[in-house]
């Protein structure tokens, strides 16, 4: 097992396709031996073997994640109409699909799941109470089974997730923090993000981008240390807020998605700061 700091060092699953042979030799060559697991594969048909195998793998799993199939991520227009819990459509589907994977989540022992709830516009009464509505009735199945659900930062600014978090004052809701997404949707400085949401931070994302020159448009995800994150300055910053749940490495982009994660597992484990 490797840390930085305090604090352990996992991968997402996703980022190398939730194929376990690949996230198997990465541990091999770093010693990493956590996972942010990606639990969409086990709501499939061949679910069980998917669940089996990551089971059998005996990775310290440090949280699930759940998306949504009807999420089109292709510009920020479609991903605000499309993501999370927000479309009245998906709904009833989305809500099965999040209480699935809360049984899952539990099932193995994990203690956080998280997920993007969407764009959450608190400036229109409706809308903010449909959200919160929703957001309360997924909280309230986690509770019951004594999970927290981890709402993925990047698609509002920290002050509105925290105006958000502060409202429904839910003990099952959390924040799962991806300094990237603040870049990629240009919401706010993540350094400054991190000590708005102190409180509710349980769980971390490594990853790096850029941000846009071209407003409305999306920014550019970069391997880390390489874009606008100051991934000495972001770790030093949680540091400071005592934070002390897990570093997932996430890469979701470019052509050495492996070699991307082991070079920002590298600077994790140099990380003195």
């Amino acid at each position: 097992m490797i840390n930085c700091n305090d604090w352990p060092i996992g991968v997402c699953s996703w980022s190398l396709g939730n194929d376990f042979d690949k996230i198997g030799i990465l541990r091999e060559q770093t010693e990493l031996n956590h996972i942010h697991l990606a639990v969409s594969p086990a709501l499939a048909k061949k679910g069980q073997s998917y669940l089996s195998r990551a089971q059998k793998e005996n990775w310290s799993i440090t949280a699930t994640m759940i998306d949504f199939p009807q999420e089109d991520y292709s510009t920020l227009e479609l991903i605000k109409v499309t993501g999370g819990i927000v479309p009245d459509k998906y709904w009833n589907d989305n809500r099965k699909r999040v209480f699935d994977a809360v049984d899952i989540t539990a099932e193995l022992g994990v203690k956080y799941l998280s997920l993007h709830f969407g764009f959450l516009d608190l400036k229109d009464p409706d809308s903010a109470g449909k959200i919160i509505d929703r957001a309360k009735t997924l909280a309230d199945k986690a509770k019951q089974e004594n999970i927290r659900l981890l709402m993925e930062t990047g698609q509002e600014t920290a002050t509105e997730l925290r105006q958000f978090l502060e409202e429904l004052n839910h003990p099952a809701l959390g924040v799962n923090f991806d300094p990237a997404n603040m870049i990629l949707y240009n919401k706010g400085s993540p350094v400054k993000a991190v000590q708005t949401l102190a409180p509710w931070i349980k769980h971390v994302h490594i990853k790096d981008a850029l941000y846009t020159q071209t407003p409305g448009t999306w920014g550019l995800e970069v391997p880390w240390n390489t874009g606008q994150v100051g991934g000495d300055e972001f770790l030093k910053v949680l540091k400071i807020i005592n934070f002390n749940g897990a570093l997932a490495v996430e890469r979701e982009s470019g052509n050495n998605r492996f070699g991307d994660i082991q070079t920002a597992v590298d600077a994790l484990t140099a990380f003195a700061g």
